[in-house]
């Protein structure tokens, strides 16, 4: 990628983990948890959410590799004492990260899609641009989802599989949750994370393209 490329996919990056948490904040507050709006979390400012690592590092990291970058922000506090029905608002909170990135996702295609078919008939440069990241919100806000949809700790997918299971095998699902990171980390090294991350890429460009 290019100096342009790389800036724009890393501020698309930082928009689409930023209304991640902030989808989840939201959601604990509509259920009843007051922590994330207490602590003003519920926000589009990306600097309440910034990780040190996983929105800075590894985003900068994957570019130079050229890979897609993605990343992660600092957690949303949830207090799940607050909600009403643990299981089922758990559940809610966790899947309302991945479902809000999914969304913009849709709606960068709905716009991406009179862009691309006016510069089909011209090459007027503003649009090009504009095209360029429609094209990495909908390519970053995918893979971000699909990401955090896989059902490791601490990952968004935990907790939507939390919510189906019953209590006994949610006890024993907890127990996995101590070597959640580690698992992933040997995802990644394995290059099992990548793969999947590629076949989305070709997913979305065979779409678009």
């Amino acid at each position: 990628m290019d100096i342009p490329q790389i800036l724009i996919s890393l501020f698309v990056v930082l928009f689409a983990i930023t209304v991640h948490e902030a989808s989840h904040g939201y959601a604990a507050y509509k259920l009843g948890d007051p922590t994330a709006h207490a602590l003003g979390r519920i926000t589009l400012n990306p600097i309440a959410h910034i990780d040190p690592i996983g929105t800075i590092l590894l985003p900068v990291i994957l570019v130079i590799m050229n890979l897609p970058p993605f990343g992660w922000a600092k957690p949303v506090p949830v207090n799940p004492l607050n909600f009403k029905n643990f299981k089922r608002d758990n559940l809610i909170v966790s899947a309302a990260g991945p479902l809000s990135n999914l969304t913009v996702a849709f709606f960068a295609l709905i716009a991406l899609i009179p862009v691309k078919q006016y510069l089909y008939y011209s090459s007027f440069s503003m649009l090009s641009g504009l095209a360029l990241i429609l094209y990495y919100t909908i390519l970053i806000n995918i893979i971000l989802a699909v990401f955090n949809l896989i059902p490791i700790p601490p990952l968004d997918g935990s907790g939507i599989i939390m919510g189906v299971l019953s209590d006994e095998a949610t006890q024993k699902y907890e127990q996995i949750r101590p070597y959640g990171f580690f698992i992933l980390i040997i995802l990644l090294m394995t290059g099992l994370i990548g793969r999947i991350f590629q076949v989305i890429i070709g997913i979305v460009n065979s779409f678009i393209f």
